[in-house]
C-alpha cells in the first residue's frame, strides 16, 4: 500500500485571513500557521474570528507542532486560543517568535508556550515530517516558505510571498533553493493567491523608498506617515529618510512602539541615535523638523490617524502645510472608513497622499509573473492555490492551467476539503470540521447566529422594553411602563408611547378570563401587540422585551 499524506485546510482557502493548514500522515499531524480574521459588518460586536481547531485537538496526542511562515496576525493571531487547549511546540524565525511572544503576554495560558527557533536552510524533524524554512520576501521581515518532507513526497508551502529582487535587508527570496527542490521532485505546491489579479511583477520595496524621498524633499511642513506597524522595512525607510533631512521622529500607536522596540532589539531595524523623540517633545520643534510615524492606515475609529483627522488628538492638530502619507493598501471592506479619514484631513488643510493618487506603497504579495515563476521553479506534480477568496483561488488555478497544468494536476479546494496525496495519485476528501469560531471578549465560540441576528436588529431597529406588574390573581397592578432605545425619541413621542400602552392594555384585556395565568403566554401576547403596533405606525421591527413581575 502506498504511503499517503493529507493536506487539510482549516482556514485561508475561501477568505482573506484565518490561515491554517494541517498536514497529516497516519495519525501524525502538524499545522502550518494559525491565523485569525478581523470581523466585518456582518459580525457586530465580535472581536476576532479564529479557525475551528476541533480536528487538530482530537489528534493532540500526535499533534507535533505548529510551524509559522511569518508574523502577521492572519497567520499567528489565533495561536493563543489554540495553545490554551493544546500544549504543542511552535516553530518560528526570530522576529516572528518575538512578535508572538509579545502577543502571548496578553493571554493566560495553562502552561508557558514552547516557542522554538527555526532558521532558513536548517532542517528539523517533527514526527514523520522534515521541515525546512526557505527565505521569501514579504511586507514583514523574516518571511518564510516551507519545504515539508512527508512519506508521500515533498510539499512546498510558499507562505505569503513576493520575489523582491532588491529587498531592503539584502535578503532576497531563495529562488535557488526552490529550484533545487523542483529538480529533486515536489509532490505538491501550495502557493499564495492574494495578488493573482495583478499582471506583471510586484514592484520592489526599495522603489517606495525612492518615491517617498521625493515627497520628503518637497515637504515644507510636518510629515505624518501612516503604515502597518508590522512593516519593518517601510518603517526603516521612513527613519532613514527623516534622519538624512534632520527631522526627528515620534511613534504613535502602541503596536508601532512595541514593534519598533522588538525589531531594533533583534537587529531587524537600525534606528539612528537621537532620532526618536516623545511626541510631546517633538511637537515643540518647528514643523519642518517633525515626522510622525503612526498606526491607523485602515481608518480604524480610535487609531492615532483617525483622532488627528477628527481634531481630537491630545498633541497633534492637523494644520495647513502638513503632508499626510497613507503608505498602505486599503484592506477590502475598509474603503469607507479610510475615505472618511482622507476627507477630514483635506478639510483641515493637509495634503494627503495614498495609493489612489500617489506611488506610496507596494504590495507584499506576488503578482502573476512571480506566481508563474514559482510554478516553474518548483515544477510540482500537483498544485493547490491557497490564501485568498474563491475568485483568487480560481484565478490562480486558471493561471496554472495556462502554463500547461492539466485539470488532474490543479486541485482547487476550500476550507474543510482535504487533499490526499500518494506518490502516484491525488484525491479530494470533503467533510472535515471547519467553521468560523467567534471571539467576543473572553467568550470563545459562544456567539452564534441567533445572537448575531439580535445584534443586527438592535443596530438597525432598536429595542423596546415593556414592564408590567401582576398580582397573584393575574390582574395588572402597575404598568405598562415603556422604555425605548433606537426606535423613537421618547421625549418627542409621548403620544405614540401612550397609544402603545393602550395597545398593550387592549391585548391583555382580550385574554380569556378562564385561561390560567401563565407568565410566558402573557409575555408573548405583549410582545406581539407591541410589534404589530410599531410595525403599523412607524414600519420598524425592533426587539421587544416584556418584563413581567409578580407580587
Amino acid at each position: 500500500m502506498e504511503p499517503s499524506v493529507r493536506l487539510i485546510p482549516l482556514g485561508g482557502l475561501g477568505e482573506i485571513g484565518l490561515n491554517m493548514m494541517l498536514i497529516e500522515s497516519g495519525d501524525d499531524v502538524i499545522a502550518v500557521d494559525c491565523g485569525l480574521m478581523f470581523p466585518d459588518d456582518e459580525l457586530p460586536g465580535v472581536d476576532y474570528v479564529i479557525p475551528d481547531f476541533s480536528y487538530a485537538l482530537a489528534k493532540r496526542e500526535r499533534f507535533h507542532g505548529v510551524v509559522l511562515t511569518h508574523g502577521h496576525e492572519d497567520h499567528i493571531g489565533a495561536l493563543p486560543y489554540l495553545l490554551k487547549s493544546a500544549h504543542v511546540p511552535v516553530y518560528a524565525t526570530p522576529l516572528t517568535r518575538a512578535l508572538l511572544a509579545e502577543k502571548l503576554r496578553e493571554h493566560v495560558l495553562p502552561v508557558p508556550a514552547d516557542l522554538r527557533l527555526m532558521r532558513p536552510r536548517e532542517p528539523f524533524t517533527l514526527g514523520p515530517f522534515s521541515i525546512e524554512a526557505i527565505r521569501v520576501t514579504h511586507s514583514i521581515a523574516d518571511g518564510m516558505g516551507l519545504a515539508i518532507g512527508t512519506p508521500a513526497g515533498t510539499i512546498v508551502h510558499t507562505g505569503d510571498f513576493k520575489l523582491d529582487p532588491s529587498p531592503l535587508d539584502g535578503e532576497p527570496a531563495d529562488t535557488r533553493r526552490f529550484a533545487e527542490l523542483g529538480e529533486q521532485g515536489v509532490a505538491v505546491l501550495c502557493s499564495d493567491s492574494t495578488n493573482v489579479d495583478r499582471p506583471g511583477h510586484t514592484r520592489s520595496e526599495i522603489e517606495v523608498g525612492g518615491a517617498l524621498a521625493e515627497r520628503f524633499d518637497r515637504a515644507t511642513g510636518r510629515i505624518i506617515l501612516a503604515t502597518f506597524a508590522s512593516h519593518i522595512h517601510r518603517i526603516q525607510q521612513v527613519l532613514t529618510l527623516a534622519a538624512a533631512r534632520r527631522r526627528r521622529v515620534a511613534l504613535l500607536g502602541r503596536s508601532m512602539e512595541k514593534n519598533v522596540a522588538i525589531a531594533s532589539e533583534l537587529g531587524y531595524l537600525r534606528v539612528p541615535s537621537g532620532l526618536l523623540a516623545p511626541l510631546e517633545e517633538m511637537v515643540a520643534l518647528p514643523p519642518e523638523r517633525q515626522v510622525i510615524l503612526s498606526t491607523g492606515s485602515q481608518g480604524e475609529p480610535n487609531s492615532a490617524l483617525a483622532l488627528m483627522a477628527a481634531g481630537e488628538h491630545k498633541y497633534v492638530q492637523i494644520a495647513r502645510g502638513d503632508l499626510v502619507v497613507i503608505s498602505a493598501r486599503v484592506i477590502p471592506g475598509h474603503e469607507r472608513t479610510v475615505g472618511r479619514v482622507i476627507n477630514a484631513l483635506y478639510r483641515l488643510g493637509a495634503e494627503v497622499l495614498y495609493e489612489d493618487n500617489a506611488f506610496v506603497h507596494v504590495s507584499g504579495h506576488a503578482s502573476q509573473e512571480d506566481l508563474k515563476l514559482m510554478l516553474k521553479l518548483t515544477q510540482p506534480r500537483y498544485f493547490v492555490p491557497v490564501h485568498g477568496e474563491y475568485r483568487h483561488l480560481l484565478g490562480h488555478a486558471r493561471l496554472a492551467a495556462g502554463m500547461g497544468f492539466g485539470p488532474d494536476r490543479v486541485l482547487l479546494v476550500e476550507d474543510g476539503t482535504a487533499i490526499e496525496v500518494t506518490p502516484t495519485t491525488a484525491r479530494l476528501i470533503p467533510g472535515y470540521p471547519t467553521g468560523r469560531v467567534l471571539v467576543d471578549g473572553t467568550g470563545i465560540g459562544d456567539i452564534g447566529a441567533v445572537v448575531l441576528r439580535d445584534r443586527q436588529i438592535l443596530s438597525e431597529d432598536g429595542v423596546i422594553a415593556v414592564a408590567l406588574t401582576f398580582d397573584k390573581s393575574g390582574a395588572v397592578v402597575a404598568g405598562p411602563e415603556i422604555a425605548s432605545r433606537g426606535v423613537v425619541y421618547v421625549k418627542e413621542n409621548e403620544v405614540l408611547l401612550e397609544e402603545m400602552r393602550a395597545a398593550v392594555r387592549a391585548a391583555l384585556a382580550a385574554r380569556d378570563p378562564a385561561e390560567p395565568w401563565d407568565r410566558d403566554a402573557v409575555a408573548a401576547r405583549v410582545r406581539t401587540a407591541v410589534r404589530q403596533f410599531v410595525n403599523q405606525r412607524v414600519q420598524r421591527k425592533p426587539i421587544v422585551l416584556p418584563i413581567i413581575l409578580e407580587v
